[in-house]
Parts: structure tokens; C-alpha cells; sequence
């Protein structure tokens, strides 16, 4: 892992200060006109420039889609631990499996820092618009992505912090970041302006992007982070509405099999189907004599894939992180076909295509050090399983790179199926509740109707009822996407169902690191129950 944290600490040195974005009214996107005369002469396609900038954030930055990611959003949960060997990364068991928070760490500081470099880049891509006046729909369009994503990163915040800074102009000078923080009322108003203008600025389908843009922000993925906003604030008319609207435009549809959501093989059938609303875009192309090599991967699928330790390369596959806990396969019941399709287990065959295998067994779990040839983990997280066929296409068959073509699935369809039950139990609508949440379970059966016993109907009774039940099911049909921590969170069940790993209700936000505060000179103050 040398080499790995190396690479985070380098981002951490470019990084040094950060970059902060603030709120403000519907009617304008920045405050502060042009500060150099450069940019009368940039043309309107510096725009597009700029927002695939942002993508390649999304795409390249540890604290979106590799090993800071996880830590925050999935590792701190009872569903998934660490992984890897019992001696690599012994500081990540410490921090966000016990709830041992520390305010100065690579982590830490790559997460925050990173969130606020998206926001720097959608503030300077709304700066420029704002200087040209932009009209054309191509750059339209754009700053409907740059509002996308700074609304994103500051979600991701305030869920993340509570109480962060908020600047909303381009910054010239590092005195220009030093800021305060605003309330949380104040953030979600800025997130709520921004979703608000970006879905009237958004195509409704990524094709209208034109041809080669897959994954390109729509107006469904800005509704469905905008009803995830609502779905934190308990404003359950909001996210039915907002689900509503997004159902309604037909644009998306469950995938009939559950396995086939993840699939990476050559042919690309599991990237970007009718569930996906929103992921990144990672390809690896052939790697070999010919000088075609094509690597615009990340290390999302990497970092998680199966990791064998002193032995041939065939498990060597990934770095082993984020791996599924007792907790979770014990609370599982067997007959759900979710659980074999999500869980690798160790010494066991993979279960083949009908179970998103390949038929491959693995070899046994050995001890927390995994030698004597065998694993260190008893599970793996199944759902970044990398396809054979492309380890041999892309000559990238251990942990140096295999996985690097697999795309993160940031915001898919079952969601928005699962708010909407969600809020409509909380709006003592059982039939709307038990109809969308039996969607989800009857794809998660196999499509097999009502009359069947796997994966039952659950018929709505009373709401307490109703609500466990989709408590469960989120927690089932989302294990180890990094829903399950804030959900416990928002739901109030963190304390019961974490507090035996460490967790106590300051443990809700995460402390600001030390090195933000102390280049701020005293501006920014730590959150108050971690001072």
C-alpha cells in the first residue's frame, strides 16, 4: 500500500488549502464579475473544458470513488469493515470502524479537501459562463452540470460535517477561501438553489448530450439528489413529489436481473443501463504489443476487489478493502438471491453467471494475515467482482490495475423506488409504500410475481410496520454502496445498532481537520462537540 498512499498524499500537497463555495439567490450564480481580462478571450467551448475537469474529480479524486470514500461512507457502517490484511491500513480500523476520529490524517484531510476542489471547479466554470453570458444550449447545459456538482459536494458535506463554509465566487486570492461557516439551514437552502436551477438547465436524457457521452448529469439525477436532500430533512411531500416526477418521465427502469447492474465485462452491458441514473465513466482498453492502450480507469473497483497475499497473481485482484462484516451475512437471510450476489465468499465457488460469477471458486479464508496461501477475508463485496474476460483484455490481472474499467453506480432507479415508499409511509400512504416496495423485492425474487416464497410480498399493516421493512430493504438491496451509515444516521438508529463498535451522537459529524482550521487563522472553528 506504499505506493497507494503515496499517490493520496500527493493529492493532499496540491491540495493544501481549501477551496469553499457560498450561497446565494435564485436569480444570479456568482456575485463577483470578471477579475482578469483574459477572459474576454475565451470562447464558449472553454466551458465544456472546464466541466469535463469536474467529471475527471468525480472519476480521479480518493475522496469520490477509491479508498476515502469508503472510509466515510461505508466502512463506518455495520454491514462492512476495512478488509484487506489484519497490517495494512491499520489507521483506518482505528478511525472509522471504532469511531476513534482523529483531525489530522490522510483520510480526513483528502476528503474534505477534495469535496471542496469539485465545488472550486464549478464555481470557476459558473464564473466563466457568467463572464461570457453564455447562451447557446451546449453551455446551458453546462452550468447545469457545474450546479449539479457543486450541490453534490456540499451534500455531501454538510451530511458529512454539518456546518461547513460557503463561498459562491471564484477565488483569486487564498485569502478569498478563508470564511466562516454557515448553518445548516443556510447550506441546504444553497444546495436546494443550485438543484433548483440545475434541473431547468438540464437535458432530461444523456443522449441529448450527443453521441460518445454516457453518464453525463440529466435532470433525473439532479431530481433524485434533490429528493435525497429532502429525504435528510424528513420533507416527505418533496421527495414523493420529486420521485413522482422522476418515475414519470420513463426514462429509467429497474434492471430486470439484480446481478446484471454490476456486470463489466467486454461487451459492457452493466455500465449505464436503464437503472442507472447517474456513475462514472472508467474504461481500459487493450494492453499489449499494440500501442492501443487506453486507461481511463480509477481504482474504484480495485481498491475493492479480492487481495491474496504471498502467492501466484490469480486472487491477487485488488487492494481487498470495504469487505461485507458477520453482521451483515448473519442478518441476511439465506433464501434472498441478493445475498449470494452481492457476497464473495471465500472457499466457495463464485456461483457462476446466475449469481454474477464466473465460475470460480475461491481459495479459503486462512487467517487475518492471509498467508499460507489463503485469504485474509471470509467475504468480499461482490458487486465490483472483476469480469475475467476483461483482466485478459486488458492485460491487468492483479492488483496493479485489475478493475480499473468498472464504474461506480453513484445514483441508480432502485432509490428512488425506495424513497418514494419511504416518504409515502411517513405520509400514512401504506398502498403507495407497499406497491414500490414490493417493486424492489419482486426484481429481487427474480421477477417471479406475488404468489412466490422468495423474497415475499410484504402486505402493509400499520406504518411502524411498513417502516421496517423498508428500513430492511434499503439496508439489503444497497450493502456496501455506502447508503447504510448515513441512513442509520438520519433514521436515528446509529447509537443502537453502531454504539457497540465505539459510536456515540457526536460520532454523527466528523471533525474538520486541523490543517483547514489552522490555515484559516482561526476563521473556521471546529465543530463544537469535537473541540
Amino acid at each position: 500500500m506504499k505506493l497507494n498512499k503515496n499517490y493520496f498524499w500527493g493529492l493532499l500537497v496540491i491540495l493544501l488549502l481549501p477551496l469553499f463555495i457560498g450561497v446565494t439567490g435564485c436569480k444570479k450564480f456568482l456575485d463577483r464579475k470578471p477579475l482578469q481580462s483574459t477572459l474576454d478571450d475565451l470562447h464558449q467551448g472553454a466551458l465544456e473544458g472546464q466541466i469535463f475537469a469536474i467529471y475527471n474529480i468525480l472519476r480521479t479524486y480518493s475522496g469520490f470513488s477509491e479508498l476515502v470514500w469508503l472510509d466515510f461512507h461505508s466502512i463506518r457502517d455495520d454491514d462492512a469493515q476495512k478488509g484487506s490484511d489484519a497490517n495494512d491500513g491499520k489507521e483506518v480500523l482505528t478511525e472509522f470502524e471504532t469511531f476513534q476520529y482523529v483531525k489530522d490524517d490522510w483520510a480526513p484531510n483528502a476528503y474534505w479537501n477534495d469535496h471542496f476542489a469539485m465545488i472550486n471547479a464549478a464555481n470557476n466554470a459558473l464564473h466563466t459562463a457568467d463572464s461570457l453570458k453564455v447562451t447557446d444550449a451546449a453551455s446551458i447545459r453546462n452550468i447545469g452540470e457545474a450546479l449539479f456538482f457543486r450541490a453534490y459536494s456540499y451534500f455531501e458535506l454538510v451530511k458529512t460535517y454539518g456546518e461547513v463554509p460557503l463561498i459562491n465566487y471564484k477565488i483569486v486570492n487564498p485569502s478569498d477561501g478563508i470564511r466562516p461557516k454557515a448553518t445548516v439551514p443556510e447550506l441546504y437552502a444553497f444546495i436546494d438553489s443550485n438543484l433548483q436551477a440545475a434541473v431547468q438547465l438540464l437535458p432530461i436524457l444523456s443522449e441529448e448530450y450527443g453521441a460518445g457521452f454516457d453518464g453525463r448529469i440529466t435532470r433525473g439525477a439532479a431530481n433524485t439528489l434533490w429528493a435525497q436532500t429532502y429525504l435528510f430533512r424528513q420533507n416527505w411531500g418533496r421527495v414523493v413529489g420529486l420521485c413522482n416526477e422522476i418515475i414519470g418521465t420513463n426514462a429509467y427502469s429497474l434492471m430486470p436481473n439484480f446481478q446484471d447492474i454490476w456486470k463489466d465485462g467486454l461487451d459492457g452491458s452493466g455500465k449505464n443501463g436503464p437503472e442507472s441514473i447517474f456513475e462514472t465513466q472508467c474504461w481500459v482498453g487493450k494492453n499489449g504489443a499494440s500501442n492501443d492502450k487506453v486507461d481511463n480507469g480509477n481504482w474504484w473497483g480495485t481498491c475493492q476487489n479480492v487481495r491474496q497475499n504471498g502467492a501466484s497473481v490469480e486472487w491477487n485482484l485488488g487492494w481487498g478493502w470495504n469487505t461485507p462484516t458477520d453482521n451483515l451475512v448473519n442478518a441476511w437471510d439465506d433464501t434472498d438471491p441478493r445475498k449470494r450476489k452481492t457476497v464473495l465468499f471465500s472457499g466457495q465457488s463464485d456461483g457462476g453467471p446466475a449469481e454474477g460469477g464466473y465460475g470460480a471458486t475461491l481459495p479459503p479464508y486462512t487467517n487475518p494475515e492471509g498467508t499460507d496461501g489463503g485469504l485474509a477475508q471470509k467475504y468480499w463485496n461482490k458487486k465490483v467482482y472483476s469480469d475475467p474476460s476483461m483482466r485478459a483484455f486488458t492485460g491487468m490481472i492483479n492488483s496493479s490495475g485489475a478493475a480499473r474499467w468498472i464504474n461506480h453506480r453513484v445514483l441508480r432507479y432502485a432509490d428512488v423506488i425506495l424513497m418514494l415508499a419511504e416518504a409515502a409511509n411517513e405520509m400514512n400512504d401504506g398502498p403507495t409504500a407497499e406497491a414500490n416496495l414490493e417493486l424492489i423485492r419482486n426484481r429481487a425474487s427474480g421477477n417471479l410475481g406475488p404468489a412466490r416464497l422468495i423474497v415475499p410480498k410484504i402486505v402493509y399493516a400499520n406504518q411502524a410496520q411498513m417502516r421496517t421493512a423498508i428500513k430492511a430493504e434499503r439496508r439489503f438491496e444497497f450493502a456496501m454502496e455506502g447508503y447504510r451509515f448515513y441512513d442509520l444516521v438520519r433514521w436515528g438508529d446509529a447509537l443502537s445498532a453502531l454504539g457497540g463498535l465505539g459510536y456515540t451522537n457526536r460520532c454523527r459529524y466528523y471533525p474538520i481537520p486541523q490543517k483547514a482550521i489552522d490555515l484559516a487563522g482561526g476563521v473556521l472553528k471546529q465543530n463544537p462537540e469535537w473541540q
